[in-house]
Formats: structure tokens, C-alpha cells, sequence
């Protein structure tokens, strides 16, 4: 039983990460697409950055959040499910 929620919960996190890996992979080629448009067409003017920034904005904390380097991490969830747990018996 323990071994497949083990098997589970590695499950998942290998899924978040691919989809992290693909998100990332999209907002480069993407960014890098349009920097070339934007210096082609009309290189006075950066608008390619407001894209760059604000998409930048959402990769970072989808990263943050699949590789657990914020304080709410996959181990947290795990402690705070089993306190409430105990909690409630």
C-alpha cells in the first residue's frame, strides 16, 4: 500500500516537472522569436521585454513550486495532511 502511494506521489512529481520543462521550453523559443521580430521590424523600440518580463514572472513560480524551493513544497503538504490527521481523531 505504501509503495503505491510512493509510487504515486513520484508519479506526479515527475509529471509537474515535465510540465515545468515544457513551459520553460516554450517561453524561450517564443521570447527568442519574438526578440528577432522586434529587432527585425523596429529595433528603437523594445516591446519584445513586456512579454519577456511578465511570461518570465509565471515561469519562475511555476518553477519554484515543481522543483520545491519554495517553503510549500511537497514534504510540507505531506506534514500538514498528517497533523490535521491527528488533529481531528
Amino acid at each position: 500500500m505504501e509503495r503505491d502511494e510512493n509510487y504515486l506521489r513520484a508519479k506526479k512529481r515527475v509529471e509537474n516537472l515535465k510540465s515545468f520543462y515544457i513551459h520553460l521550453t516554450v517561453y524561450v523559443l517564443v521570447n527568442v522569436m519574438l526578440f528577432l521580430i522586434n529587432i527585425i521590424s523596429d529595433p528603437s523600440n523594445l516591446w519584445f521585454l513586456y512579454p519577456l518580463v511578465g511570461w518570465g514572472i509565471g515561469v519562475s513560480i511555476h518553477g519554484s513550486t515543481t522543483l520545491s524551493f519554495g517553503k510549500f513544497g511537497t514534504e510540507w503538504e505531506e506534514r500538514k495532511i498528517k497533523e490535521y490527521i491527528e488533529k481531528d481523531k
